[in-house]
């Protein structure tokens, strides 16, 4: 092909709407552990016989990014055979994308010829649909790869599920995806009835009655709004409808541990661990199980306690290790692990840990203000550096104060300061750390007192002064 043919057909690709044009960077993916996790799904879904068109989709994506181009077309193939296969109403709709794959990668591979020829198709389905409906079948094959992505794309997920769901409310996939995605990004509802999850969740659950993972999943919702009769039902119904299911059982695991049923939560998330052996994720949640075993017998007394509480770090640090073995970038179970090794005494290892774990997260931009809060912690109560561990929750407040993370530092700096004026009232410091803290809280006169006195103990700081100003204009 001419240059000029080269560019004309480059031109027709990019606005095309599928995984090569949806913004999905390979610093942003650990590729090999996404590649896992839709492999383990494929191979589960494929016992109930599901439909597996997405997940084909979308690993193929991932062997074009690790350059294993013939593989990848395998597995387009495979996501095509399986439209067929299946054959709904309309079908032609959900091969938009895989077809748009299909030309990317046929260009990639030099075959440009194969490539305009799947272009052609993309034209062929488009004279079928009117734009909406097929914009609506892409939206959503668009929203369940943002979900199995990253959680820095469950937000993306959550408007293409949303914009799916303007042309076929009623649609039992979108609506189930929109369910998933609001459970995973909802931090600030504070009652059930107040809850979008909840309200989609039951939405989802009434298109599709036998949904087992929606069904535990507005379990666990319900739960952290503590109506525990109806949770309890719905976890067991689900565990009942879909025993098998390793997504499932891991969610029933969670459900478990957090109403304090540990031995529970263990036993199934070993048994899910048989059908996804190499999942970091389920090693993870063990660890957590042991850890808050831990940490209940350390509170509790008896005899034998310390030979028991060591045999649980121990767990914990192997599961985690374990994790980190199989996905080296899991920041979750690296931050877990560095607290282990300083629960156990070895300081200069949880230091080192913490310190090449906060590198990591900063250069993948990934889940850094946990690593802020639990390297915060560390310095606070092992190492006991209040002025380090304050730096730390500082840096995690300031990306993002409303969310979990961010609320903890905030937590934790309001009572490192409370603690240093209790001790010297005349630490102008201190008071500046309570102004922040009532400033990100929206709680402006408070603030203003605190940085007034805070300016008497430090005439010349310009930043309790910058801030005392721009609160004082706000009143006005």
């Amino acid at each position: 092909m001419s240059g000029k043919g080269d560019i004309s057909l480059k031109t027709k690709l990019l606005r095309t709407d599928c995984h090569f044009t949806w913004g999905l960077s390979k610093n942003d993916i650990d590729i090999g552990d996404l590649q896992q996790r839709i492999e383990d799904d494929i191979k589960y879904s494929s016992e109930k016989k599901a439909e597996l068109k997405y997940l084909f989709s979308f690993l193929a994506f991932t062997k074009y990014l690790q350059d294993l181009p013939e593989e990848a077309l395998e597995d387009l193939k495979k996501a095509e055979e399986d439209v067929y296969k299946h054959k709904k109403e309309g079908y032609q709709k959900m091969l938009v994308a895989t077809y748009g794959d299909f030309a990317w990668l046929y260009y990639h591979m030099g075959d440009y010829s194969t490539s305009q020829t799947y272009l052609a198709k993309l034209e062929d389905i488009k004279k079928q649909f009117p734009p909406s409906v097929l914009q609506a079948a892409v939206n959503g094959e668009k929203g369940w790869t943002f979900l199995r992505c990253s959680c820095k794309n469950y937000e993306k997920a959550k408007e293409c599920f949303r914009k799916a769901l303007e042309e076929e409310p009623d649609d039992g996939e979108w609506n189930a995806g929109y369910a998933i995605a609001l459970y995973r990004t909802e931090w600030d509802a504070t009652s059930a009835e107040e809850s979008q999850a909840v309200k989609q969740l039951r939405r989802a659950l009434e298109l599709n009655p036998e949904d087992a993972l929606i069904m535990v999943l507005l379990g666990l919702r319900l739960c952290v709004f503590k109506k525990m009769r109806e949770a309890e039902d719905l976890v067991e119904k689900a565990l009942e409808i879909s025993p098998d299911d390793p997504h499932v059982t891991r969610y029933v695991a969670k459900f478990y541990r957090q109403s304090g049923s540990l031995e529970k939560s263990v036993a199934l998330l070993k048994k899910a661990l048989e059908k996804a052996p190499s999942s970091a994720f389920l090693h993870h949640q063990i660890a957590i199980c042991y850890k808050i075993m831990k940490y209940n017998l350390s509170t509790s007394g008896g005899q034998a306690r310390n030979s028991a509480e060591t045999e649980l770090v121990h767990l914990s640090v192997y599961h985690l290790e374990t994790a980190v073995n199989l996905r080296p970038s899991f920041i979750f179970a690296l931050t877990g692990l560095a607290a282990s090794f300083a629960e156990c005494g070895d300081l200069s290892r949880a230091e080192e840990m913490f310190q090449n774990t906060a590198e990591l997260a900063r250069a993948k931009n990934d889940n850094l203000q946990t690593v802020y809060r639990y390297y915060g912690d560390f310095l606070q109560y092992q190492k006991k550096s209040e002025s380090l561990a304050i730096k730390q929750y500082m840096e995690g407040s300031k990306m993002q104060a409303d969310t979990r993370e961010g609320k903890k530092c905030i937590s934790r700096l309001h009572n490192l300061a409370r603690k240093r004026i209790y001790r010297n009232p005349e630490d102008g410091e201190a008071f500046g750390i309570l102004g922040y803290v009532h400033r990100t809280k929206d709680e402006k006169r408070e603030a203003i007192e605190c940085y007034e006195k805070a300016l008497l103990l430090d005439l010349e700081n310009e930043e309790y002064l910058s801030a005392l100003c721009d609160l004082r204009l706000s009143l006005v």
